[in-house]
């Protein structure tokens, strides 16, 4: 190849790639697949700014007996807990904010169940929740086997459920 070809080979390829590239990075008009979503203006995304992660904390059950509830994380809208007995952790206890994601209230609108009368569901086999204000979703989940659906119902009716609805 002669040499003094090279640079314009050199910019002729460059600009060739850079109008591929650029071209393969444009909008599609393809719907969206799977879990994308579309952007709405009309419809804001979020309905309501979240809750702290730490306002939640005072209306988990206190630890009681061999019961312990050790705070395990807290997040904008979200705060878990752990519950342990003997020091083994026997389930996990949550509050999520369903602000940002008001479409995850509706599988409690066709719910025959309720615990406190808030609607409940169960979700597997290992976790019951129930939604609090509309907005609030309560949730109990086992670790261990022999912690069941009775126990999970007992653990949610602990929380400050009335003082939950309160919050804004």
């Amino acid at each position: 190849m002669n040499l003094k070809r090279f640079p314009k080979v050199l910019i002729a390829l460059t600009l060739a790639m850079s109008l591929f590239v650029s071209a393969c990075g444009g909008k599609t008009s393809a719907p969206p697949q799977g879990n994308q979503s579309v952007s709405n203006p009309a419809k804001p995304a979020v309905t309501a700014k979240p809750v702290a992660g730490g306002s939640f904390n005072k209306f988990f059950p206190k630890s009681q007996d061999e019961y312990k509830v050790v705070f395990a994380q807290e997040k904008t809208g979200f705060a878990e807990a752990k519950l342990n007995e003997g020091g083994q952790n026997v389930a996990m206890l949550s509050i999520n904010d369903l602000a940002n994601n008001p479409s995850a209230a509706t599988k409690y609108k066709s719910s025959s169940k309720s615990i406190d009368g808030f609607p409940a569901v169960t979700q597997g086999t290992n976790t019951t929740a129930i939604l609090v204000a509309n907005r609030y979703q309560v949730k109990v989940q086992s670790r261990l086997a022999s912690f069941g659906a009775d126990d999970r119902e007992e653990w949610i009716g602990k929380f400050d459920l009335n003082g939950l609805s309160r919050l804004k």
